[in-house]
């Protein structure tokens, strides 16, 4: 009785075909990947065009790796890495790119560097597209937003309140070592009257200081704790007052921000599956959506949406 053996499909590896398929046609008809393809297309991209240079070699067409980014992100793909890979062995990014091999290095200077400026135009331009399209309204916008934590340390912050006090400990002790000068100071030092110490910055700090050297720098009687804190004061505060005007800079009207993130404010996320609501630095995104696209996007450094309604 003769064995039965299983039947297999023809299996050529090497097979060598007389009219090769082309990318286009191993791409379905229904693909998001020409979706993706179509809209870019279709779009005016002048604001990204603007970003190059018109001296130098030559560069990787911006619409090209505009569609590999988007393309990108609908497929859950966002590391440069990644891509560079995807548009060597994945058929949807190869017919994309056609053909084309743009380095990671590429990738991370178009989207941190070319798109960066052009973004919300070509976001808008995709936006009047759906609309001539018939596909959304921008008669009816609906508005939510949500804190969105930043990736950035959340032990190395700045607060103002600890700044001004600070400034407070600074002024106090300005007017101790001052209050201190005229009492052993004679008449022909002539020490003027305290400066006012309500608003203080580097350029105060300094010429105070250097009056106070001046006055007891000759003085035999000076207490030694006094002399101690005024080389204390005159080594640290010029410098302390300075930090503290660049990050009050960097501040503006916030309360807090992130030294790894300065454009991070603290705020009050929601509470997690410990129950636990904790500040940390992050972004209020404001999102505004018509028949489920969204049609405008707002970020913002303030926690409260009563402040960032408006705006968007």
């Amino acid at each position: 009785m003769a064995v039965q053996k299983p039947t297999f499909k023809p299996y050529y590896q090497d097979q060598i075909m007389a009219i090769p398929p082309t990318l286009n046609k191993l791409v379905g008809k229904g693909h998001p990947v020409r979706i993706v393809n179509d809209v870019i297309n279709r779009i005016n991209i002048q604001s990204l065009l603007d970003a190059y240079k018109i001296k130098g070699c030559s560069n990787y067409h911006p619409q090209m790796l505009l569609k590999v980014l988007v393309y990108g992100y609908v497929s859950n793909v966002y590391s440069s890495r990644k891509l560079e890979i995807a548009c060597k062995e994945n058929i949807n990014f190869m017919w994309l790119s056609g053909m084309s091999y743009p380095d990671h290095n590429t990738i991370n200077r178009f989207r941190g560097v070319r798109l960066k400026e052009a973004l919300r135009s070509v976001f808008e331009e995709v936006v009047k597209l759906l609309a001539a399209e018939g596909l959304l309204s921008l008669e009816e916008v609906y508005t939510d937003g949500t804190k969105i934590e930043a990736n950035a340390n959340k032990y190395t912050f700045v607060w103002k309140k600890a700044i001004q006090t600070n400034k407070e400990k600074m002024k106090k002790a300005l007017s101790e070592i001052w209050e201190y000068a005229q009492s052993v100071a004679k008449t022909e030092d002539s020490l003027p009257e305290p400066p006012d110490f309500t608003d203080i910055d580097t350029k105060k700090v300094q010429q105070t200081v250097d009056t106070l050297n001046a006055v007891l720098a000759e003085k035999t009687e000076v207490n030694k704790k006094v002399r101690a804190k005024l080389r204390y004061v005159s080594k640290e505060y010029p410098k302390k007052i300075a930090e503290y005007e660049q990050k009050e800079a960097i501040l503006g009207n916030r309360n807090s921000f992130s030294k790894t993130d300065t454009d991070a404010t603290f705020m009050r996320m929601k509470e997690d599956h410990m129950q636990n609501g904790k500040l940390k630095p992050g972004y209020n995104v404001q999102i505004s959506t018509s028949n489920q696209f969204i049609v405008n996007y707002t970020i913002h450094p303030n926690p409260t949406d009563t402040t960032t309604f408006r705006p968007t």
